[in-house]
């Protein structure tokens, strides 16, 4: 007994007529015919009551079609891993991430990702960008999004996001109503920023930007989160400057206000190993790019 020949039986089980069934394998009736009685001889027993006028399953034909809809499918799942495992698309997909990720689709695409592709894992482990390149090298990681693209040699960097800075003001804040003001406005505030040893870029990002603006910044405390900075602006502990595509994440008692420079820009960038990027990073970096917020989205 083989596949063929179950795809035979089942065309008549469900047709119930011989003709029609020939006629939707696109082969003559007499091989279907043929096919059928010798599947019967190799089971040993009858499947079909067939005579001039009806075809009818035997218990034995019930049973045997149940079985053989149930042993199909299985057999379209198998071929399907096969292929998902020759693209790459099984296994596990292990991906570095720094915390703003969270509020920029990631979520969002591994739960979607794993529901296109069962067969594969996605884990995520937080990490900042020097330990993210540190992990590639290392064979701990398969795909980063990292602060800054300025990698070692061996690691490629790709500009995923970009976005503008904004303001973020306690709601008491003199300026919080406003829709724009000069960032100049803030130079007698105390600043919250990220320490320059964990984030190095946004750190050094927002002091040039304030020193372009014609003073440097009074850092008045320091967090590692976005999260933590803005609940903190909140608590009415200082200032911050924010990307854009974060506003919508957390809103409670703070406001954000335009500071008119639109040419510094915060981006994100995928990082992975030089050569040719594995297929299931590939495709998920195709899939994350559908989540990212429009604000802050390339091309």
């Amino acid at each position: 007994m083989d596949f063929k020949q179950l795809r035979y039986f089942i065309a008549v089980a469900e047709e119930l007529h011989f003709g029609r069934a020939a006629a939707r394998l696109f082969i003559s009736q007499p091989a279907l015919s043929f096919d059928i009685k010798k599947l019967e001889e190799q089971l040993g027993v009858q499947l079909l009551l067939r005579n001039n006028k009806s075809v009818k399953l035997t218990a034995a034909g019930e049973t045997l079609l149940t079985e053989s809809r149930t042993l199909l499918v299985q057999l379209e799942q198998v071929k399907r891993q096969t292929l998902r495992a020759s693209q790459g698309l099984s296994g596990r997909l292990r991906v570095g991430f720094v915390n703003s990720m969270l509020h920029r689709g990631l979520p969002a695409a591994v739960n979607q990702f794993q529901l296109e592709n069962p067969g594969l894992e996605v884990v995520l482990v937080e990490m900042n960008t020097a330990e993210q390149a540190q992990a590639l090298q290392r064979g701990q990681l398969d795909l980063g999004f990292v602060h800054w693209g300025r990698m070692a040699p061996g690691i490629a960097s790709e500009l995923l996001m970009s976005d503008t800075l904004v303001g973020c003001l306690p709601v008491s804040h003199p300026a919080a109503n406003h829709e724009q003001i000069a960032l100049s406005a803030l130079k007698d505030d105390g600043f919250i920023l990220f320490p320059r040893a964990s984030s190095p870029h946004f750190h050094d990002l927002i002091v040039a930007q304030c020193v372009d603006a014609g003073f440097s910044p009074i850092i008045r405390h320091e967090a590692r989160l976005w999260q933590t900075i803005i609940t903190m602006v909140g608590l009415g502990m200082g200032v911050a400057l924010v990307p854009r595509s974060l506003v919508n994440a957390w809103s409670a008692d703070v406001r954000y206000v335009e500071t008119g420079n639109r040419a510094v820009r915060a981006e994100t960038h995928a990082i992975y190993l030089e050569g040719e990027i594995p297929q299931v990073a590939q495709s998920f970096l195709g899939l994350l790019r559908r989540y990212i917020p429009d604000v802050a989205r390339m091309g």
